[in-house]
């Protein structure tokens, strides 16, 4: 049994499915890809249980089979290889030999009777997502995510979908994003939790992309369906907070200032702020905006003045300086506003420009206690 495939697709579509692959995995098996060979078209598959990537390619061949190759290994290999046709050759011993221009590799293969079946998924609901949509859907989200194994719903994105449009909602408590596609409709209302690590590859794999994806899903599973690739994960199980309640709706008090410029002036001032607090403080009075911060066990402290648009009353409040430099760095706009209703309460951060039509961001990021 033989193939013949291009070492430049392989490696591609072997990299992403690495990803999956858990450093540590309980059960040997999961080291493994499961490779399924049908005559011209290789299906590559990588698993932790809990996410599942398959991947096809073409290849050259008249042959069929399965087997498991070990996965870091095969990566290595190929990936310190220059681009060639490489023929994979697999004899009778439990050996495979990778042929390529100048040399011979081999590898011990495996039975893939052992490898965990496919989780068939019947009657799942469908929608179909612009690409570019969902890596930015997650992209401006996942970041907010919670990594506390003990609010397990909070680890993952929620997928909000109905007639009246998409929404994507990720928190830890601490901060809140909230993406909606207005333009988008699905048939009915659904919501489920994805987890971040499939979420993670899936944003690295179709950004910059203008394909459909297709999404399908059902009370335990949801499966994307892209290009050549299709990744299936299991859902949080569990009722996800009840994110509408925490978003402030009377928020009189408005700043507008450039982005990139306050979050230039954020990244310097935190260099000085608390290590453990990461306290910066923004006093806002009239057109003038000062940031400061302090470290008081190092007797540091920094602070700038830059001009900003505000409406409302002369402010002081603290921010994690983490967050904000985490939620700017997210939006692509020109300028942003800060919105707030007074220095105890949460405060949120809206993108003034670079939205399409039916595009709306919301992030909310909660005060510090001034000293």
């Amino acid at each position: 049994m033989q193939f013949l495939v291009s070492s430049d697709e392989l490696i591609k579509n072997l990299q992403a499915l690495r990803n999956v692959i858990n450093n540590n995995n309980t059960i040997p098996v999961l080291d493994n890809f499961l490779f399924e060979l049908n005559n011209n078209s290789l299906k590559i598959t990588a698993s932790d249980l809990e996410t599942t990537m398959t991947a096809t390619v073409a290849v050259e061949s008249n042959d069929t089979g399965k087997f498991l190759l070990p996965a870091r290994m095969l990566v290595d290999t190929i990936k310190a290889l220059p681009v060639q046709p490489l023929t994979f050759m697999f004899n009778d011993n439990n050996t495979m030999n990778i042929v390529s221009e100048t040399g011979k590799y081999s590898f011990a293969y495996a039975d893939a009777a052992d490898y965990p079946n496919p989780v068939e998924m019947e009657e799942a609901a469908q929608i179909s997502i612009p690409s570019g949509v969902l890596a930015d859907a997650v992209s401006k989200t996942i970041f907010a995510t919670s990594n506390d194994e003990l609010r397990p719903t909070m680890t993952g994105v929620l997928f909000e979908f109905s007639p009246q449009g998409l929404n994507f909602v990720a928190t830890d408590a601490h901060k809140l994003v909230k993406y909606e596609r207005n333009d988008l409709k699905a048939d009915a209302e659904t919501q489920f939790i994805v987890p971040k690590k499939p979420l993670q590859i899936l944003k690295n794999y179709i950004a910059g992309s203008n394909d459909e994806v297709q999404i399908a899903y059902d009370d335990r599973n949801v499966k994307f369906n892209f290009d050549n690739i299709q990744l299936l994960s299991r859902l949080i199980n569990g009722q996800y907070p009840n994110y509408r309640a925490v978003i402030p709706t009377d928020n009189p008090n408005v700043l507008i200032a450039d982005r990139q410029n306050l979050l230039n002036v954020v990244k310097r001032i935190a260099i000085f702020a608390n290590k453990a607090t990461h306290l910066i403080r923004l006093d806002i009075t009239g057109a003038e905006l000062k940031v400061s911060a302090e470290d008081l066990d190092f007797s540091n402290r920094a602070e700038e003045r830059m001009t900003a648009n505000y409406q409302g009353d002369d402010m002081s409040i603290g921010f994690n300086s983490k967050f904000l430099v985490e939620m700017l760095s997210n939006l692509d706009s020109d300028e942003v506003s800060l919105n707030m209703s007074g220095p105890s309460k949460a405060a949120l951060i809206h993108p003034m420009d670079g939205l399409e039509e039916g595009e709306f961001v919301t992030m909310l990021v909660m005060p510090l206690m001034l000293s």
